[in-house]
């Protein structure tokens, strides 16, 4: 294929990736090396040939701070099983801490114009502040403290304080319903509740102060909550002045809140800037614990049950991180490093990591398209990005929406823009290539929540080809299994992992034999990780998504990506987004197609038609939907994604667990009463 970028040797030459195959190279204690590693793929084969030196010399480039010990992996034959860096010990938040240092740390942008600038050093005491409030509430390691909270510095100051002292973190996005905020919390049972009174979003205030309060009845662990102000407006005088530990949130309404749970428990209530006031001379020690000591609970989307609760080790969430940000993404010292996230999102856990290489976070919390479609690339300019992280959506929107960021906007900064949660779509490659910058990196990565990471990538110094993820994760051994389980090039197939690395799950919440953690992940392939993605290994050892293999279509036998269809349905302008989904009919699978069409527009005969031949040009006779329905939105999860599983388990009238897990779940009421009348037939196909 034709390359639409190449890195120019004055790029490959600065890249963190070639200095670290250079010291690899020249360092005469490596074992394996029979000639210098001067190619990326030369670099991917040699770590996975080599994991424990590949992984043991990434601690060491990256300057991680702890006590590395002797052994790097133990049990490495097991999957699951395997346990790396057994002896080591080392605290997460001091990796990610610079006290003294008085350069920006973060940088936070909100909807509502408001703008915040902290320094290392700032934000270091604001951590030590808070890890003391939290050690004199009696939070001891492995402990939960959650927060429901937007993308602000506040949330990364309390996911760093929880770390600091061995506590584990968890938390949501404030959009998320009190059903979603409790179905998490009621697993992991957090000790103490940090909450914001309001967010903003599409030029709105939104209150909260009612699922809060209905939060904080419902989980009985909870033992203190921690206000953080952020609306300005809408909330009584008595939460903008809270700080007592008798006073309340307040609810929407101004009434007096029941603060007390089932068991009439008292919870004492504290403001987040007092706290931090009262603690401005603490001093902590960052005590270290082992690789594995949980740092994260995460959870999976829950659209068809109750989310697993997935724990993450604070070492290997670490050095994943840290690779994947130096090696993959090139982020260096004072790079300023931006991604489109809430704290509902891995993400966002992802981007927190940054800190870690000596980046500066960019954060922005409120809509990408409010008050217009410029705000994220004025930020972009204005705070000279040199990363900018994003979805496949919002580029897909921008294209749609005829805007060419790069004639309006100096990005002459930015090196690279990062894309995932969900595919990529060519066009897509087209469009940031001729509207944004010609001489970017345009890195499609992908990955997920199960292993707080990615399993394919970008890389700096290798080229970009239409369609396609550059690369395979470093120290990841990913491969294309058939339905046999046998690895296969150049055709389609599950997704897998067919060896450990340290961003395995450490466990799910509550799952004492390991049973729903097996499930998981090791029932399709035994010892082997099948993440449940439809992608092809191509030619150029890049990658191609297909779309998730629970999604996958199967009319007559034959298995189709969902990714497949959107790609050609994308480049309508007519057609927003669409969901396709499979129907069981007439002993076979059907093909539906629902599209959100522009504002004003009806679905007709033309327009069906037109969709129905691009499809068929653009992918084959099986691809085309026998059904074409206009819908007026498309369930989405919390953090963004389409719920094509919410939407095939409605129209094959199966039980549609969990509708609190969805962003907008009074859309599936359409799906549920469908009925084939309503749409335009075709039986031509």
């Amino acid at each position: 294929m034709q390359a639409m970028w190449t890195p120019s040797e004055a790029q490959i030459d600065s890249a963190l990736v070639s200095r670290f195959m250079h010291d690899i190279s020249e360092s005469e204690r490596e074992k394996g090396i029979s000639e210098p590693l001067k190619s990326f793929q030369r670099l991917y084969q040699w770590s996975l040939d080599q994991p424990e030196c590949f992984w043991s010399r990434m601690w060491d480039f990256a300057g991680v701070k702890g006590d590395k010990g002797e052994q790097i992996l133990a049990d490495g034959e097991q999957m699951p099983g395997a346990r790396w860096f057994p002896e080591a010990q080392l605290n997460f938040a001091e990796n990610l801490l610079r006290p003294g240092d008085h350069s920006e740390a973060i940088v936070f942008r909100g909807e509502d114009k408001v703008t915040q600038r902290w320094s290392h050093d700032q934000l270091y005491c604001a951590v030590v502040s808070l890890a003391s409030v939290l050690k004199e509430m009696d939070v001891k390691p492995g402990d939960r403290v959650a927060g429901v909270l937007p993308n602000m510095p506040q949330t990364i100051i309390a996911a760093l304080a929880s770390s600091a002292i061995g506590a584990v973190w968890t938390s949501a996005s404030p959009d998320f319903g009190s059903e979603g905020l409790i179905d998490r919390f009621s697993q992991t049972r957090p000790k103490i509740l940090l909450g914001v009174n309001g967010y903003y979003y599409n030029g709105k205030s939104h209150n909260v102060q009612n699922k809060l309060q209905q939060l904080l009845a419902a989980v009985d662990s909870i033992e203190r909550f921690i206000l953080i102000d952020y609306v300005t407006e809408g909330c009584s005088d008595d939460v903008k002045t809270a700080g007592r530990a008798e006073e309340r949130v307040c609810p929407s309404d101004g009434r007096e809140p029941d603060t007390r749970g089932p068991d009439t428990r008292e919870i004492a209530h504290y403001h987040f800037d007092t706290l931090l006031q009262d603690y401005h001379d603490a001093e902590l020690e960052f005590p270290r614990f082992a690789f594995d000591h949980p740092l994260y609970v995460m959870y999976s989307s829950g659209t068809t049950g109750k989310p697993k609760c997935i724990v993450h080790g604070a070492g290997g969430t670490l050095l994943q991180h840290l690779k994947e940000h130096q090696l993959h993404c090139d982020i260096r010292p004072g790079d300023r490093v931006f991604y489109f996230s809430t704290c509902g999102w891995m993400m966002w856990n992802w981007l927190v990591t940054a800190l870690a290489s000596d980046a500066t976070l960019m954060l922005y919390d409120g809509s990408p398209f409010y008050p217009d479609g410029h705000v994220l690339f004025n930020y972009a300019e204005q705070e000279h990005f040199s990363f900018f992280g994003t979805s496949a959506k919002y580029i897909d929107a921008l294209a749609k929406a005829g805007l060419k960021p790069g004639q309006d906007h100096d990005l002459s900064t930015l090196r690279t823009l990062a894309s995932t949660g969900s595919v990529l779509a060519p066009e897509s490659f087209d469009y940031v290539y001729s509207a944004v910058k010609a001489d970017l990196n345009l890195a499609s990565i992908s990955g997920g929540t199960d292993i707080i990471s990615c399993f394919m990538l970008g890389s700096p110094i290798q080229p970009v080809y239409r369609g396609q993820i550059q690369t395979r994760g470093l120290g990841m051994a990913v491969d294309v299994f058939d339905a046999e389980g046998q690895p296969v090039q150049g055709e389609r197939g599950e997704l897998v992992c067919t060896r450990p690395f340290p961003s395995m799950p450490v466990a799910f919440w509550n799952d004492t034999d390991g049973s729903r953690y097996h499930k998981a992940y090791f029932d399709r392939f035994n010892g082997i990780w099948c993440h449940g993605d439809f992608v092809e290994l191509t030619a150029e050892q890049g990658l191609v998504v297909y779309g998730r293999s629970d999604a996958t279509l199967n009319p007559g036998g034959v298995r189709i990506g969902t990714a497949e269809i959107y790609r050609q349905v994308d480049t309508l302008d007519q057609v927003l987004q669409s969901v396709a989904v499979g129907q069981n009919h007439d002993n076979d699978v059907r093909v539906l197609l629902f599209v959100q069409l522009r504002e004003g527009l009806s679905l007709n005969e033309l327009l069906t038609e037109q969709i129905k031949n691009r499809i068929r040009e653009g992918c084959t006779p099986r691809h085309v939907p026998a059904l074409v329905i206009q819908v007026e939105d498309i369930p989405r999860t919390l953090s963004g994604k389409l719920s094509e599983l919410a939407v095939r388990d409605a129209v094959n009238g199966y039980a549609v667990h969990n509708r609190d897990a969805l962003a907008n779940p009074e859309s599936l009421d359409f799906y549920l009463n469908w009925k084939d009348q309503r749409c335009i037939h075709n039986h031509s196909n």
